[in-house]
């Protein structure tokens, strides 16, 4: 038994755990199949008889034809129609009596599991483009829904996002494997992440939890994730229940669910059929923290709720115009998985005219103001369900208050107010009321527990974070640079608590007398000019070429907005394109603003060119609107310059807390002096949110850390002199730079160098955050370590798992041997090297042999010697042995300091001339790179060369590999009567020509195997 734990062990691990859950175990290469279908036929074909007994075989026919023969169009869309069939069942006709009829043929029986057949399947080889096999393949019911890419947990060059880019390999290769699948998986047993076919790598999640408890979930053990998400009867409910479809205009992007929406939605379904049937109409408090996908946990919620409430009624109810129309949006889009199409109510009127027209099913959008107009009942149904968004929002009051107006004889009179829960309440006095929210509650809230009972789930910031699911948040004041005194921030705050405590007509207006102060305060020309060019200095400096450069500038007032925006047209009259005003416009409004603010229509396309991160749309200037439910992944900055308190604070700055691709966090800029209400918002988070992320300040956080990173980065190169970097020569400093690769590549610092390259990029994505305030010395070391950690990735070997073409290598270091560090002023590392090489050039190799330094020179012959190996690994057995003993014999002897470098560089060069000259023989022989693989296997031993001419070997040689081409039999090599009947054709061929001479038996053996090496990778 081998001692080491490789990926096949890894296979066999992941394949016992299916077992352990009932999964029977298929090994491929011992089921007849056809090796065209990607669907296990034979299987498929009982299963539809089993879960579909009363329908007749026509029937069962069309739908099994159906799923063999879908029209032609996107891999995506086909995906998109067998999702529907595998949730919905089959739309099949056939004829009774002569007579067409219609019916459903389903193709999952959800009701009783064990109706079902659940195969876990390893070595499945499939012909499409060309031949695969999957590590694992789940199928349900004959259908390959499930594919797992495996990574050995033991080899450090292969790990999980390896697994990601294979799975995108057999997206191309195997296409209509993927027209049935329902979820991918990547693992490396240290990380498992499932995704869809739609999936970017950074929105592949990880399954924490088997029984929805978020202890112990900062690290999830592989077979957490596998007994979590693929138990028969959790996984049937994710299938049916947790996997949609989001239309997005031209593209639609699947989504599965993540472990914290599973659970969540299963705990508000279960609260909300309780309090349906107590009649207690308090379903709870649905708490999942902003970014963590709470509008598709909120579709995933309708679309369930339906069938467990026997479709009832569900009014969506927000606070706000274009919050309403945000939310509408994501279920229209998601409108086929709802099967049925979501409406918005115009009015009240029109709210009651959709009440009252419907006993069940419907799902109708309205804002909460549409309750206000009367306090009459709008349905008295009680399979009605309201979720409300933002629930925990002071308009929620079930409280009367009273509130003096003035009257048209300028009197001063009395009302009672009722609160607009209570409103609501007696339009529909016997819904069911659930709350949906992305802030907590707080303790003094208490009308939002009184109209939506307690807590169902609660998913925190600390949570989401390890989860990948959002992005830390960090705060930069720059309040100073205006120069605000105290005094006004002060006056700032109190005019604020009063306009939103709303107590009586005298607050009000006293409020909005302040706030028009403070709009001449915070507006005021000098200020405003100085607010701009900050703004300016700190993102062209600092923000600007961060991922895609978005960013957000939350103005005080709507005058203050356009005042900013044309302030920075004064400064970059070029930025027409690059910036836009974003909010609601009035019939009050000065005629030269609506060319700016635009209508509704102007507005949408304005949010489809911010999200599209390459339109020149780059920055947003908004005072409300956006401010909550609008989603820009790769969104990082937000400048803030008006105060904001509570939840709608914390709303505010989730707009940067997007996942996008390696984006280390959002960055708040202050200007208005928000910290203070931060740390009291953050007052009704969960303990440990309080404990992490109590304190955003990068001073306190990035920076700390971008110091850390850095001083590893200085003790990494510690003995190598790089002061020449901070001059002004770009000769010097790219000298600096080149003498650190090679200093870093010494091989006595072999593993010095992969730490380094780690801990650099994190110095670099803490700097992202803390630019601004970090001292111009440590940018400038900084950016040194980052082109020094550039060029060592450029040099990194991809090898292993990776099978690049010799063309494919040499075109990555032909980059490397260009590249310039443009930002740094630096030129080309390796000017003395030539643009077009190969490793058969001798020229090439005579230039590298040359280069001033010799670790450099000595890596980059490596990597091209490695590659050439590994190109002979699946065709030349023979060749591939001799030229990796000798490689190691090289290498070792470097290692052990046995070789100079210009020792080893001489010794590579010794093999680049041997491969060189390999390739020349076949040429000379008149054979081709396959047919010389069986050359060399037919004229290893030395022997052999005594009994037959060249000419007789290369006739020999031809025969054999036209042999091997007709009989190749898929998977010969595993399947006993296959590999037989290979070896018996080979040794027949053999006999003809009398080979092996006597004495050399051994080479039998030699050529066999090379049968066999040129058969597993023919494909």
């Amino acid at each position: 038994m081998s001692t080491a734990y490789t990926e096949a062990s890894y296979e066999n691990s992941v394949i016992e755990l299916f077992e352990n859950m009932g999964y029977t175990h298929l090994y491929g290469p011992d089921v007849e199949r056809d090796y065209e279908s990607p669907l296990y036929d034979e299987e498929l074909v009982a299963s539809l008889q089993r879960i579909n007994p009363k329908l007749p075989s026509e029937a069962l026919d069309d739908a099994y034809n159906k799923l063999k023969n879908f029209d032609n169009g996107e891999l995506i869309q086909k995906n998109k129609v067998f999702m529907d069939w595998l949730q919905n069942g089959v739309p099949v006709r056939y004829f009774e009596a002569g007579e067409e009829r219609s019916d459903i043929a389903y193709l999952v029986d959800y009701a009783n599991v064990d109706n079902n057949s659940f195969y876990v399947a390893n070595q499945w080889t499939f012909v499409e483009n060309s031949e695969r096999r999957p590590d694992v393949l789940l199928f349900l019911n004959g259908l390959p829904v499930v594919l797992v890419e495996l990574k050995s947990p033991s080899r450090e060059e292969t790990d999980a996002s390896e697994a990601y880019l294979q799975i995108r390999n057999y997206m191309h290769e195997i296409p209509s494997m993927f027209i049935y699948n329902a979820i991918c998986v990547m693992s490396d047993q240290l990380i498992s992440k499932a995704g869809t076919i739609t999936s970017g790598e950074d929105r592949f999640m990880e399954w924490k939890t088997k029984d929805g408890s978020y202890e112990n979930t900062r690290y999830a053990a592989f077979d957490t994730f596998f007994e979590g998400l693929f138990q028969k009867e959790r996984f049937l409910d994710i299938l049916k229940n947790f996997i949609c479809f989001s239309n997005e205009g031209l593209k639609s992007y699947k989504i599965l669910a993540g472990y914290h929406q599973y659970f969540a939605v299963r705990k508000a379904i279960e609260t909300t059929r309780t309090a349906t049937e107590e009649q207690s109409g308090k379903g709870g408090v649905f708490w999942h923290t902003q970014g963590s996908g709470k509008s598709l946990s909120m579709v995933f919620y309708a679309h369930l709720l339906q069938e467990t409430l026997n479709s009832p009624t569900i009014v969506v109810i927000t606070d706000r115009n274009d919050l309403d129309d945000q939310l509408f949006g994501q279920f229209s889009k998601c409108a086929d998985f709802l099967r049925q199409t979501p409406i918005q109510a115009r009015d009240r009127k029109h709210l009651r005219e959709l009440l009252a027209g419907r006993k069940a099913n419907g799902i109708i959008f309205t804002t909460m103001q549409k309750f206000e107009a009367e306090e009459d009942s709008l349905s008295d149904r009680s399979n009605i369900v309201v979720m409300a968004d933002e629930a925990h929002r002071g308009q929620y009051g079930l409280h009367e208050k009273v509130k003096t107006v003035m009257n048209a004889a300028g009197e001063l009179v009395s009302k009672i107010v009722h609160g607009i829960a209570r409103i609501i309440r007696n339009s529909l006095p016997k819904a069911t009321y659930i709350g949906f929210t992305g802030t907590p509650v707080s303790e003094q809230d208490h009308n939002t527990r009184e109209v939506f009972g307690n807590y169902i789930d609660v998913y925190d910031m600390t949570q989401a974070v390890e989860d990948g699911a959002t992005r830390p948040v960090y705060y930069e004041s720059r309040v100073l640079k205006l120069s605000l005194n105290a005094d006004i921030l002060k006056k700032i705050d109190d005019a604020y608590d009063e306009m939103a405590d709303e107590a009586s007509l005298e607050s009000i207006e006293k409020s909005k007398r302040d706030l028009a102060q403070m709009d001449e305060l915070l507006g005021n020309e000098a200020t405003i000019e100085t607010l701009v060019n900050d703004i300016l200095q700190h993102y062209e400096g600092c923000r600007e070429h961060l991922l895609t450069g978005k960013a957000m500038i939350v103005a005080y007032s709507r005058p203050i907005a356009m005042k900013i925006y044309r302030r920075i047209l004064e400064v970059r009259p070029n930025w027409q394109d690059k910036v836009a005003v974003v909010m609601t416009d009035s019939n009050k409004d000065p005629e030269d603003w609506r060319e700016v603010i635009g209508n509704k229509t102007y507005k949408e396309n304005l949010a489809k060119k911010f999200k599209d991160n390459d339109d020149p749309l780059k920055i947003a200037i908004v005072v409300d609107m956006w401010l909550t439910g609008f989603d820009v992944p790769s969104l990082a900055t937000m400048y803030v310059y008006k105060p904001m308190k509570g939840h709608n604070l914390m709303q505010a700055i989730a707009r940067v807390n997007r996942v996008y691709k390696d984006k280390e966090g959002g960055l708040v800029v202050d200007y208005i002096g928000i910290m203070s209400a931060l740390k009291q918002a953050m007052a009704d988070y969960s303990s440990r949110d309080q404990k992490n992320y109590g304190d955003m300040d990068i001073s306190k956080g990035a920076y700390e850390k971008f110091r850390e990173k850095l001083q590893v980065c200085r003790d990494q190169f510690h003995g190598y002199d790089y002061s020449a970097f901070y001059g002004t020569s770009d000769l010097a400093r790219g000298k600096a730079i080149s003498g650190a690769v090679n200093f870093i590549l010494d091989r006595e610092k072999a593993t010095q160098s992969e730490r380094f390259a780690k801990e650099a990029q994190m110095m670099t994505q803490a700097l992202s955050l803390c630019a601004s305030i970090a001292e111009e010395e440590e940018r400038i070391e900084a950016a040194f370590f980052e082109a020094v950690r550039v060029l060592l990735q450029r040099l990194k070997w991809q090898g292993g798992g990776k099978k690049l073409s010799v063309a494919e290598l040499n075109s990555r270091i032909n980059e490397l041997l260009k590249q310039s560090i443009n930002s740094d002023g630096v030129k080309n590392l390796f000017e003395d090297i030539k643009e077009e090489f190969s490793i058969f050039d001798e020229k090439f190799l005579n230039d590298i042999a040359a280069m001033e330094h010799k670790n450099i020179a000595v890596e980059i012959l490596k990597k091209l010697i490695a590659e050439q190996i590994s190109v002979y690994k699946g065709r030349n057995l023979v060749n591939s042995k001799k030229f990796s003993e000798l490689m190691q014999r090289v290498i070792n002897s470097y290692l052990n300091g046995m070789l100079t470098n210009e020792q080893v560089i001489d010794e590579l060069l010794k093999m680049a001339a041997l491969i060189k000259e390999a390739k020349q023989r076949g040429d000379d022989l008149g054979l081709n790179e396959e047919e010389m693989a069986f050359y060399d296997a037919l004229s290893k031993p030395d022997a052999v060369k005594e009994f037959y001419t060249n000419e007789q070997l290369a006739e020999l040689t031809k025969e054999l590999a036209d042999t091997l081409r007709k009989n190749r039999t898929i998977d010969w090599q595993q399947r006993k009567a296959a590999r037989a009947k290979m070896r018996m054709l080979v040794k027949r061929l053999l006999k003809k020509y009398k080979y092996p001479p006597e004495g050399e038996e051994e080479a039998l053996e030699t050529v066999l195997a090379q049968c066999e090496t040129w058969t597993d990778n023919a494909a």
